[in-house]
This record gives C-alpha cells, sequence and structure tokens, in this order.
C-alpha cells in the first residue's frame, strides 16, 4: 500500500509539473501566437505603415466544427504562429457578425438569410463562395492573392504562409511552388 501511494503521489506530482508546463507553452510569447487583429486594425496597418505587410483573413463561423480544428492545431502551431505574425497582419472574422464595416467607402453589414446569415463584407471578398473555413490572402492594396477553404494541417499551412508572406508568388511565371513545396524544411524562415 506504501509504494502504491508512493507512486500516486509522485504522478501527482508529475501530472502538476506536467500541466503547468504545457500552460506556459500554450500562452507562449508574442511570437508563439497568432496576433490577431480586427478587419479595421489591418486596414489601418496596411494603409499608414511605411512598408505594410500582406493581410490573411481567416473567415469563420462559431458553429463551424474545422474552424476550431484550425484555432486549436494549425493557428497554435509555433511556427505558423511566427510565420503569420512576421509576413502578416492576421485578422479573423467572423462571416456572421452584425458589426456594420466601412471599407473602401462602402458600409458593409450583415445580411439575414437561411438559419444564420452572412456579413456582405465577407460574401465581397469570398467572391460568394460562403464556406467555412476560408482564408483570404490581400496584399496591401486589398487585392486577393488567392483563397484557400477548408481545414490544413499546420505541416502543410507552414509552406504556405512563408511562400505567400516573402511574395515569392510575384516571381516570373508565379514562383514555382512545387518546387518550393517540395524542398520545404519546417521551421523555415
Amino acid at each position: 500500500m506504501y509504494q502504491f501511494k508512493k507512486w500516486l503521489s509522485i504522478a501527482l506530482i508529475l501530472t502538476v509539473f506536467s500541466c503547468n508546463a504545457n500552460s506556459n507553452e500554450q500562452s507562449g510569447s508574442a511570437d508563439s501566437t497568432i496576433q490577431w487583429m480586427t478587419f479595421e486594425e489591418a486596414v489601418k496597418r496596411a494603409e499608414t505603415d511605411k512598408n505594410p505587410k500582406n493581410i490573411f483573413i481567416d473567415f469563420y463561423t462559431h458553429w463551424c466544427g474545422w474552424c476550431k480544428v484550425m484555432d486549436k492545431q494549425t493557428f497554435a502551431d509555433p511556427n505558423v504562429a511566427k510565420l503569420m505574425n512576421k509576413y502578416f497582419y492576421p485578422v479573423k472574422f467572423d462571416a456572421e457578425s452584425k458589426e456594420p464595416i466601412t471599407f473602401k467607402g462602402q458600409k458593409y453589414g450583415f445580411v439575414a438569410s437561411g438559419r444564420n446569415g452572412y456579413h456582405e463584407l465577407a460574401a465581397n471578398i469570398m467572391q460568394g463562395k460562403l464556406s467555412y473555413p476560408t482564408f483570404i490572402f490581400l496584399n496591401p492594396k486589398f487585392e486577393i492573392i488567392t483563397p484557400i477553404s477548408g481545414f490544413v494541417k499546420p505541416e502543410e499551412f507552414e509552406p504556405i504562409v512563408n511562400f505567400l508572406g516573402q511574395n515569392l508568388y510575384m516571381q516570373p511565371n508565379g514562383g514555382n511552388w512545387e518546387e518550393y513545396r517540395k524542398n520545404y524544411k519546417r521551421g523555415q524562415q
């Protein structure tokens, strides 16, 4: 019995230590977590920064299961977070938000439709293809670089963020994405 109690005490101590270590990892530094901003903040930064970054928009809804998986797996990945903070103004945008937004002189709001409705700005930027999650990469002039829809694993998302963040797609012939992806090493900056 004594051995069991001793083992149990050690197990509890290790569990508490492990939980504290995990919570410290999760809270992390600014580099290891994505520094999300509102759409309005990203627009302002793109318009006022001397060397503006591209904009990344995560269009999600509260009921989207794959959106939550993206948050827990891909966006929580420290390599992805570091690249997102380095190369983008990262935006989380609830595609069913009821908050009005003025963008480029036009006011966008919520449209009641079906069970949930949608935000007009989300529909506009997503070009009417309302599926979640959808990620839109914009350049600092608010032109669409590319959309990506659906769940993407961290190891697949990281090279995309790095390629687009460094504007390698702007090289002659659109850069060589397939070659880049094939040779990409995790954590590459």
